[in-house]
């Protein structure tokens, strides 16, 4: 952390920005603040586009960055609380990881990204993004080292989206919606939510995550369902056509093309639908303080394989079948970020060593192995599988497991615990994915895929090759 001085850091050549000399007075700080990184975007803006800057400008223009940041990170230790106070309106707005990371733009000049730079950045392919989503990471790490507004934060991704709200009458009259990537249908007590981005191998992507929240809240908003059922689509790409496959993982296109946001994808889904598979919803502050999210169980239905994010959701599933010809991975070091909450959840599972073996080295585990007893609680035909989906949906509708559910979740995993995972997770994945390792990797595998006879025309197909298994 650089030392707090007034005016210009002592020895800084000139044009250089100081440190600003933050003393907890609100409204100087802020103002220090703004300064500060005014004058650091100045700075940057000054020099060359970056494929035209030498090696000494590049410097120049990590060391503005890098002097931005430490403001950020000082401001938010002194001023976190006060920050998202402010923004939600004394925590009276119930605001989602987006609106409250916008609107703190609005409030707070320099603190994060605004919308705008976002955008403009989200058009940009990976290599060449301007690091806001680190700044926007930073300024979630605090809020959510801060127990009280980590926790009110965490509630406020626990209630309904607006479109779930929105489309709750057409479900409940009509039992189904299409909602493009992902469809959800009711069966009597049943909901299946299914994944369908087909040509993708049902990768997870942006889209994808908001149409499975959609999908998610409608089946714990409707009182008719019961017992939910997450499954993949039927696959159109040639090497599957005809069989399901539960998912692949991250849209490793989308990632090297930019299109893959921090804030919508990465914080998202680990904070919004993941998250409400465990704990249901949050209804508000109109209802009782006893009537705590517990959410509805769920089965998963693991066809063909469960690849990096797939296997990160099966294991907060209440019921996991495989076919029997299904296998599991969490391939995440080959492209060198970390697999969400994989790392808190996996070892409690399969125990620390084979955790490791998963993400440290890709090992593939098979359905029908021995090892995957810790992944999966039935491994049954492919042809048998909606049969055994079916009868384990029927188990799981007993009244008493809500109850039991709520136990088993309040002791494995605190509210506590998952914050501060989470708040370390922002600042460590951010990083990794506006790394150069990454980019390089990322690049790598663009390469290979668009080489005669290399990987093929699908996003996380490299994860399928030799080479990646």
């Amino acid at each position: 952390m650089e030392t707090p001085s007034s005016g210009k850091a002592s020895g800084s050549p000139p044009g250089r920005p100081g440190a600003p000399d933050f003393r907890g007075d609100h409204s100087t700080d802020v103002r220090q603040l703004s300064d500060c990184t005014q004058a650091c975007a100045e700075l940057t803006a000054a020099l060359p586009s970056r494929p035209e800057r030498s090696p000494a400008q590049h410097a120049e223009a990590d060391r503005a960055q890098a002097a931005a940041r430490r403001a950020r990170h000082r401001f938010l230790q002194l001023h976190a609380d006060r920050v998202h106070d402010e923004v939600t309106a004394g925590s009276s707005r119930h605001l989602r990881l987006g609106e409250l990371v916008f609107t703190a733009a609005d409030h707070y000049p320099g603190l994060v990204p605004t919308r705008a730079q976002i955008d403009a950045d989200r058009l940009l392919p990976q290599a060449a993004k301007s690091g806001g989503e680190v700044d926007q990471d930073i300024f979630f790490a605090h809020l959510l080292a801060s127990r009280d507004t980590g926790e009110r934060l965490l509630r406020s991704m626990l209630t309904p989206t607006a479109r779930a709200v929105d489309l709750l009458p057409e479900f409940r009259r009509t039992g189904h919606l299409d909602l493009g990537e992902a469809v959800i249908h009711r069966d009597g007590h049943v909901a299946e939510v299914t994944i369908c981005n087909q040509h993708v191998l049902n990768a997870e992507d942006d889209a994808v995550v908001e149409a499975l929240e959609t999908a998610v809240d409608l089946a714990l908003l409707d009182d008719a369902v019961s017992v939910g059922v997450l499954r993949g689509s039927v696959l159109s790409h040639s090497r599957y056509r005809g069989r399901r496959a539960f998912g692949a993982g991250i849209n490793l296109t989308h990632l090297y093309t930019g299109k893959i946001g921090f804030v919508d994808f990465m914080l998202r889904r680990e904070t919004g639908y993941i998250r409400k598979l465990i704990h249901g919803l949050h209804l508000g502050s109109g209802h009782s303080p006893l009537d705590l999210p517990g959410g509805k169980p769920w089965v998963g239905a693991i066809d063909t394989f469960a690849i990096g994010g797939a296997t990160q959701v099966a294991l907060v599933l209440d019921r996991v079948i495989a076919g029997s010809d299904a296998y599991f991975s969490l391939p995440a070091l080959t492209e060198g970020i970390i697999p969400g909450v994989a790392n808190m959840r996996l070892g409690r599972v399969v125990g620390r060593r084979m955790a490791q073996r998963l993400i440290f080295f890709g090992e593939r585990v098979a359905a029908n192995s021995p090892d995957a007893r810790a992944l999966c609680d039935e491994v049954v035909a492919p042809e048998e599988m909606d049969r055994a989906v079916a009868a384990a949906a029927d188990r799981l509708a007993d009244p008493a497991v809500p109850s039991n559910r709520r136990m088993f979740h309040l002791a494995e995993e605190s509210d506590d615990l998952f914050r501060t995972y989470m708040s370390r997770y922002a600042l460590e994945q951010s990083a990794r994915m506006h790394s150069p390792d990454v980019v390089a990797k990322l690049e790598r595998t663009w390469v290979n895929r668009r080489r005669p006879g290399g990987s093929g025309g699908r996003t996380e197909l490299a994860r399928e090759a030799p080479a990646h298994t």
